[in-house]
């Protein structure tokens, strides 16, 4: 027990140490818990012999996450996304596999031997690669989309992949015994163990595998359900954690029995859970253990090195890793060539997939146990698989490099659409701000001309019968085809702030007699957009947030007078820090480095439960405010005479 929780503090302190500082210098976590594992193990020795079982325990984080991925694709998006499974994932996995295996002929190995290898290395990496798209919020862009579309394919094709090595088992192959003796033939197995393929011919093993994932399809669809309204009759938080984790333990144990992947057996069941009215408490119920079983598999990849046996062979093993990253990359950006991927999608697509994965520790296991490889032969592809995992986040620090470097070309976008229409008001951007702008000023009777660089928003507009046209609303090439000359508003709405100023400035600067009315982000986008030459500027959710905390009030028992005056007074305070703050700020200046703003803030903040009292206290005595009196909810009129802009000519009032 004690040396339990030592390892245990061990590993979670190297974790929580390694991977803030790891994402503060922008590695990412992925490479922190790596470093961490090489810390904690092959450097100061604090962890050892236990390494190996404990993988095997945090690959179940990978299991989990297969899991929860098949949970947000039901079978009717895997149809859909048909073309890049077959066709992408496809294409990478065989000319992969095939480059990979001829190599390792050449390489002397005979061919059952080469085609194991090539399958093995062909894998990615799912659980680093879906983990830093998602950290750097890449998923979305087409390169991530693509990348996931092969690793979902990759995941898949793992069945086949172990239901074929059994085939190619190689009869009386020589390998090391623990004492160093020479040996022949299958590794006996000296723990006893459950299996249902063990004896089996390898068409038997075929046959057996394939029922099995059978098995959890038809269980999934058929018993999942009254499994469900079972446990929801006890009514017990706890209960629904309980069955989530019976469900993927029970799987994963299948797997196991027939010499399958767990992951796959998971990623299949949440594929055919996708659609149950309890997907989403199943999600909330494995995510936690998601998260920190997969930190602890990166942290055991990394304490696992053997580095005795890397320093040996240290310029064959990195060249080796280097060739392998090399072939695949080259391959990788052929087929995104084919399947039209350019610039930054291209390179991420490429950079993102060159390694092996994790996949590969199951199949270099799965393969030594059927004879299919030798244990130095296996020892090698570990340490190989293991380094390019560890290469694999600079990979990305690369692309990111690359990315900066790079802008974005013609062929990373569909050709903008000609605009053919011209209207006094030009609308850049129609996300949810755009929209309810747009749909306001048309139902009043007024044109609009509608720019976005959101394919399939416009599509979805068009859909419900209102025109705009797809461009980026920053080029000036654009802005002219859509009327800026003669126009008399712009509304800015994009969703980019960097690409909201650039909008503002250039249209101040071309045109100083045109109304901008601008979307902000936030009090200090308000400051950067009155600078760059905005009339009439509006946070997107201030006045909204204002609606639903007056609601709240008049909830809690203030009359519909009180909660309005309440909320008139927190307006009116706010136009006031905004003024005064203004006062303070400095442009370019992170505002956790501007202490004048910060201090003079925290004390407006103090001022602000006196004011409210004060004016609930007041309101009796107040009188109505005149009816024809007009007040500006704009945040422009506020700071008139505190910041200078760059161009004073036609300012508004806002």
């Amino acid at each position: 027990m004690d040396d339990f929780l030592l390892q245990a503090t061990i590993y979670l302190g190297a974790m929580v140490i390694a991977v803030p500082l790891s994402v503060r210098f922008g590695m990412g976590s992925v490479l922190g818990y790596l470093l961490a594992g090489i810390l904690i193990g092959p450097v100061l020795g604090l962890v050892g012999a236990e390494t190996e079982d404990l993988q095997h325990f945090a690959e179940f984080g990978v299991v989990l996450m297969l899991f929860l991925i098949g949970l947000e694709l039901d079978p009717k998006g895997l149809w859909e996304m048909r073309k890049k499974l077959i066709g992408l994932g496809g294409a990478q996995i065989l000319l992969s596999t095939a480059a990979l295996a001829g190599g390792a002929v050449m390489l002397g190995f005979d061919w059952q031997t080469a085609l194991a290898i090539g399958m093995i290395l062909a894998l990615s990496s799912t659980a680093i690669v879906l983990q830093t798209l998602n950290e750097k919020g890449l998923m979305q862009t087409d390169g991530g989309r693509s990348a996931f579309s092969v690793l979902l394919t990759q995941d898949i094709a793992v069945i086949p992949m172990l239901a074929l090595l059994p085939l190619l088992s190689i009869p009386n192959l020589v390998r090391l015994g623990g004492d160093g003796s020479i040996q022949r033939g299958v590794e006996e197995n000296t723990h006893a163990t459950l299996s249902l393929v063990e004896g089996l011919p390898g068409w038997g093993v075929t046959l057996v595998t394939l029922g099995a994932v059978a098995a959890v399809i038809l269980a999934g669809y058929y018993l999942s359900h009254p499994l469900f309204r079972f446990i929801h009759m006890a009514r017990l938080r706890e209960m629904y954690t309980a069955v989530a984790l019976v469900i993927v333990v029970g799987i994963a144990f299948l797997m196991i029995l027939v010499g399958l992947s767990p992951a796959l057996g998971a990623f299949v069941a949440g594929v055919v859970l996708a659609n149950s009215e309890f997907r989403h408490e199943l999600e909330a119920d494995i995510q936690p253990f998601k998260g920190l079983l997969l930190g602890l598999f990166f942290i055991t990849v990394g304490a696992g090195i053997n580095f005795a046996v890397l320093w040996a062979d240290l310029f064959i093993v990195v060249g080796l890793t280097l060739a392998i990253m090399i072939i695949k990359g080259l391959l990788l950006f052929a087929i995104g060539l084919v399947f039209r991927l350019r610039g930054r999608n291209l390179w991420l697509f490429t950079l993102g997939l060159a390694q092996a994965g994790e996949f590969g520790f199951v199949l270099i296991a799965f393969s030594l146990q059927q004879s299919v490889l030798a244990a130095h032969v296996g020892q090698s592809l570990l340490l190989v698989v293991a380094l390019s995992m560890l290469l694999t986040p600079l990979f990305y620090i690369l692309y990111e490099m690359l990315s900066q470097r790079m802008a974005d070309t013609a062929e990373d976008l569909p050709e903008p659409d000609k605009i053919d229409t011209k209207a006094p008001i030009i609308i850049a951007g129609i996300g949810r701000f755009g929209q309810v702008v747009n749909r306001m000023i048309q139902a009043s009777g007024y044109k609009t001309v509608v720019l976005d660089n959101d394919l399939a928003m416009i599509r979805l507009m068009r859909n419900f019968g209102f025109r705009g046209f797809f461009g980026d609303p920053t080029r000036p090439e654009l802005l002219h085809a859509a009327g800026l000359e003669n126009a008399k508003v712009l509304v800015v709405a994009v969703d980019d702030k960097q690409a909201a100023l650039r909008l503002v400035a250039y249209a101040r600067r071309l045109r100083p007699d045109i109304s901008i009315t601008a979307r902000a982000h936030d009090r200090l986008h308000v400051y950067e957009l009155y600078n760059a030459g905005a009339d009439h500027i509006v946070r997107e959710m201030f006045d909204s947030s204002l609606r639903a905390a007056r609601y709240v009030l008049e909830d809690m028992g203030l009359t519909d007078y009180e909660a309005h005056e309440v909320e008139t007074a927190f307006y009116r305070h706010d136009r006031h820090n905004l003024r005064t703050l203004a006062e303070v700020w400095k442009p370019g200046t992170p505002v956790a480095q501007n202490e004048a703003y910060m201090a003079r803030a925290r004390e407006l903040n103090n001022n602000l439960e006196t004011a409210l009292v004060s004016q609930l206290d007041e309101m009796v005595d107040e009188e109505p405010p005149q009816s024809g009196a007009r007040r500006t909810r704009s945040d422009a009129g506020a700071l008139q005479g505190v910041i200078t802009r760059h161009s004073e000519t036609g300012q508004g009032e806002g």
